[in-house]
């Protein structure tokens, strides 16, 4: 746990940083975040804001569709938490509101849509699994997103004849808008590690890398010019592993109290994806301004200054809503919502909703960490201080 010191020198470290960049954020896109009049995400369960809910058949996925998920917010929107995501409040912070999800029937879309889906991977199965790995429950691949993207774009933005679209609107309003590719790929590995060893689903990194950066060409070529495409998260910290992969060899776990293999399994996914962005992405589109979201190092911050960010220090790796008690409080058999388990009383106190995905609290503080700090690479948000 960071000392008092430590976290005043971090909190100094973050606010020089809001100073000494935003003038240069602002250069990068050729204009700052208040020109930003609509937002557009593609990823998984840390974004989605009610696609899973809309696609799943009768009887599928019943938990997240009820409370407590959605306790803190006041009812269940589809969001795998108990109140708000990072999407939301970035969107807030940008003076938008809420986006709706795809897949909503009558929403408006007048300030973007969100294309998320929980439980989608970055590859297309048949390019993953083909039986060598445990099949994931959504075909809603990253590729299937961004197909939707397109064809919203096309379709809301066609000719008067309404038969083609009209590239020249498309590259207008993409020019206006801020497109978030990510956090994606998580799934590819969270399936792939059902049964595998870490070595064996390594293998995979390149193939999940390559279909986000393509993706990320496709969007930049339609006229693109502000992406962020986040990393992931250390996944040696989340309760699902340290339940799933316990270890009786302390050496395994480093200070923090996460699993080391598995944070450097997602060490390395982050690090060629922040190489490729580097070295393909910003030569190719120098006029865009395309930035890495550190969640990785980001949600590390977080976990050492929990107690001081209002969390209680000793539930940082400990899931508000589950079952099984123990250390990490969760049990794959009795998941959140599903019976014998029970949501603690105070969500704001914990990092972890679900053992899985984070509480309302924790992406508050991971969104102003990352959007409002030096978590974005570089800072192409010129956003205000966040209440």
């Amino acid at each position: 746990m960071a000392s008092s010191a430590a976290y005043f020198a971090f909190s100094v470290l973050v606010t020089l940083h809001l100073c000494c960049c935003h003038g240069q954020a602002a250069d990068a896109a050729g204009s700052n975040s208040s020109d930003v009049t609509a937002i557009y995400s593609l990823g998984d369960s840390i974004t989605d804001t009610g696609n899973l809910i809309k696609e799943a058949p009768p009887g599928m996925f019943e938990t997240i569709k009820h409370l407590p998920y959605g306790i803190t917010f006041g009812y269940p929107t589809g969001r795998c938490s108990d109140g708000l995501l990072m999407i939301d409040f970035l969107a807030q912070d940008l003076g938008l509101p809420f986006l709706n999800p795809y897949l909503g029937k009558n929403k408006s879309f007048d300030h973007g849509v969100n294309f998320a889906v929980a439980g989608a991977t970055a590859m297309d199965l048949t390019d993953q699994f083909s039986g060598r790995f445990f099949a994931p429950f959504s075909s809603n691949s990253l590729n299937v997103q961004l197909r939707w993207f397109k064809d919203y774009m096309k379709s809301t933005f066609s000719t008067d004849e309404g038969n083609s679209p009209d590239q020249f609107h498309i590259r207008k309003r993409l020019q206006s808008s801020l497109v978030l590719i990510g956090e994606i790929g998580g799934n590819d590995y969270n399936y792939a590690l059902f049964g595998k060893s870490v070595s064996e689903v390594e293998k995979l990194i390149p193939g999940v890398v390559r279909t986000i950066i393509d993706a990320a060409k496709e969007v930049l070529e339609m006229g693109a010019n502000r992406v962020i495409i986040p990393g992931n998260f250390p996944i040696g910290c989340m309760p699902t592993y340290l339940t799933s992969k316990r270890s009786s060899e302390p050496s395994d776990y480093d200070a923090t109290g996460c699993l080391r293999e598995l944070n450097r399994f997602a060490a390395k996914h982050n690090a060629r994806l922040r190489r490729a962005i580097a070295d393909e992405l910003r030569p190719s589109y120098p006029a865009a301004a395309v930035a890495y979201a550190d969640y990785f190092n980001s949600f590390l911050a977080l976990l050492d200054a929990a107690g001081e960010l209002g969390f209680d220090a000793g539930s940082a790796r400990r899931a508000c809503c589950g079952a099984g008690g123990g250390e990490y409080n969760y049990d794959p058999r009795r998941m959140c919502g599903a019976e014998g388990a029970a949501a603690c009383a105070e969500p704001e106190k914990y990092v972890s909703w679900d053992g899985v995905h984070m509480t309302q609290a924790a992406y508050r503080a991971m969104s102003r960490l990352v959007y409002h700090g030096m978590y974005l690479e570089p800072q192409i948000l010129s956003l205000a201080d966040a209440p």
